[in-house]
């Protein structure tokens, strides 16, 4: 499994490869398809992610002390942002996701082309993920 920081440095490579935010919108929109579907019965209201405008579910599950991520939203791009820090987080250990830097949030640009709110529910994202962590490293 490549390292939380390996994977951010592909995704600044990836988005990289766009010229425009229309371009990377897009590929956030592809991403979400991509994203592991959290099981009907885990979109409960304690799995929802408080801060986010949209619907976010997200479950955490702890395999062979490395967390696996699955989540779902009701909005197409939201479902792209989770996929993304799926794509990131999931499959690593409690201790590397709760202090893995995300900086590459900023690089990739996307705190200045969300929404206020969709920003906000990114960073809501963010810090429900390495609260899974924090709380599935204690046992």
């Amino acid at each position: 499994m490549p390292s939380i920081t390996q994977l951010q440095q592909d995704t600044i490579e990836e988005f990289e490869m766009f010229d425009d935010w229309m371009g990377r919108y897009e590929y956030l929109i592809d991403l979400g398809k991509t994203l592991p579907l959290i099981d009907e019965k885990y979109k409960v209201e304690e799995n929802l992610i408080k801060g986010c405008q949209s619907q976010v579910w997200l479950h955490a599950e702890l395999k062979d002390d490395a967390i696996i991520f699955t989540a779902d939203s009701d909005a197409i791009l939201t479902k792209g942002l989770i996929a993304l820090m799926v794509r990131v987080l999931s499959g690593q250990s409690p201790a590397n996701i709760a202090s893995a830097n995300m900086d590459f949030i900023n690089e990739i640009g996307l705190k200045e082309h969300l929404s206020p709110t969709r920003a906000n529910g990114l960073l809501s994202m963010v810090k429900q993920m390495k609260y899974y962590a924090i709380a599935l490293q204690a046992g």
